[in-house]
């Protein structure tokens, strides 16, 4: 894989997660109701969920791959229209934060944990999203390495991410400036992904 095509892995890495939703409000949750470890710890139990999510869809899209590509070519079509249409939705979002975010009762570690791997992997949005998007990348993943930056990258990415949302939650003052800012990341999440689902076409 090159680093281009890794960069291009880790931007839409980067706008799945800074995108709005139930994983965003869960981790919101157990910030607020239970401090910055408790959001911590929701956090990277949920970027575990999703490196389950990418290993399975990458071991899956690989089978595909090399025993039946014109199944695999099939699911890519339909991926891509799956990611212009997310595309499209976002874009016509209007960042309805106040809908998404609600503080939660006070949590100990093991709700935290069970509830931030839970919401990632009982989402099935999020595995119509690998499955979207990771039909390109399988295709030129050829080594050990490049699987492996396919399945960390948005692991990581993930708990990274949430890991900052649960350090900055810690100031209360901030939240409203998250909510402020929704609308602009959805926008700019559509247009990334209206532009990977042509890639993905195009591609093929």
């Amino acid at each position: 894989m090159s680093i281009s095509t890794w960069l291009g892995l880790l931007a839409i890495c980067c706008l799945g997660a800074m995108s709005p939703g139930p994983s965003l409000a869960m981790v919101v949750r157990h910030t607020l109701g239970g401090g910055r470890g408790k959001g911590i710890i929701c956090a990277w139990a949920h970027s575990i969920g999703i490196g389950i999510y990418a290993l399975v869809t990458l071991l899956g899209l690989a089978v595909l791959l090399k025993q039946a590509p014109m199944v695999f070519n099939g699911i890519a079509i339909i991926g891509a229209l799956y990611l212009a249409y997310m595309g499209i939705q976002a874009l016509r979002s209007k960042g309805g934060m106040s809908d998404k975010l609600a503080a939660g009762k006070p949590t100990d570690a093991f709700s935290a944990a069970r509830d931030g791997l839970a919401i990632s992997l009982f989402n099935p949005k999020i595995m119509l999203f690998f499955l979207a998007l990771f039909s390109q990348f399988v295709m030129v993943a050829d080594s050990l390495t490049g699987k492996a930056l396919i399945v960390l990258t948005p692991l990581v990415v993930d708990g990274l991410w949430y890991t900052l949302i649960a350090l900055v939650l810690s100031h209360a003052s901030v939240l409203p400036k998250l909510r402020a800012k929704a609308a602009l990341i959805d926008k700019l999440s559509g247009v990334v992904l209206i532009l990977l689902a042509v890639r993905v076409v195009v591609t093929l």
